[in-house]
């Protein structure tokens, strides 16, 4: 009777070891799961945070940078560039002699406002390279009508530009005798060759070139 009772007790202690072990290991088993987890999801979110840090907008991130590749940007240029490109060096001879004429005029204007000093021999120097300046781009566009303009058109403005130099040179002088014998009078004479001159160079390139 007394080995049965020691029997049985070994039974039961040895039953009450199994069923701690396995409650043990099931507790075990879940709880790995539950830290695996967030462990992988902390994992995810710092991927996530490093992905955002590295490219703080769309233009800085290498898969959502804009390029000339994968972006058709024909339709975004303005009609006007589509159609003159062609011809930005040219720019049509007439604009880039306008252009030309606009920025001498604004130097030259400078000039006048700006001499080196108040004396006549000062402002006689600033007309004289005013009527240098205009002078040779009258020469200069001279030239490119006589490559642009047809032979009898060529043929009438030269007849009409040997008038308007002897007309200018007489207006200039009639000018100047207002001031004759004094120190204004040559002064007075190159102003109106240059403003004359001027005049002209507009003439030529609005009313010929193309």
């Amino acid at each position: 009777m007394k080995n049965l009772r020691k029997v049985l007790i070994i039974m039961f202690l040895l039953l009450f070891v199994i069923i701690v072990s396995a409650c043990n290991n099931s507790s075990s088993e879940e709880s790995g799961t539950k830290v695996d987890n967030p462990s992988q999801k902390k994992d995810h979110n710092a991927a996530d945070s490093s992905e955002t840090a590295s490219y703080p907008d769309d233009t800085t991130n290498p898969d959502n940078h804009v390029t000339d590749e994968n972006v058709d940007t024909s339709n975004n240029v303005p009609e006007k560039s589509k159609d003159t490109s062609h011809n930005d060096a040219t720019l049509s001879q007439k604009e880039m002699y306008l252009k030309k004429f606009s920025d001498t005029k604004r130097e030259m204007d400078e000039l006048r406002r700006n001499p080196e000093d108040e004396s006549t021999y000062a402002m006689k120097k600033v007309e004289g390279d005013r009527y240098d300046s205009w002078d040779g781009l009258l020469n200069e566009i001279y030239g490119v009508l006589k490559e642009q303009l047809p032979q009898d058109e060529m043929d009438q403005l030269r007849k009409e530009q040997r008038n308007w130099i002897q007309n200018r040179d007489d207006a200039a002088k009639e000018a100047s005798l207002k001031y004759e014998g004094g120190t204004m009078e040559q002064l007075e004479y190159v102003a109106v060759l240059a403003n004359l001159t001027e005049e002209r160079c507009y003439e030529l390139v609005v009313e010929y070139m193309h």
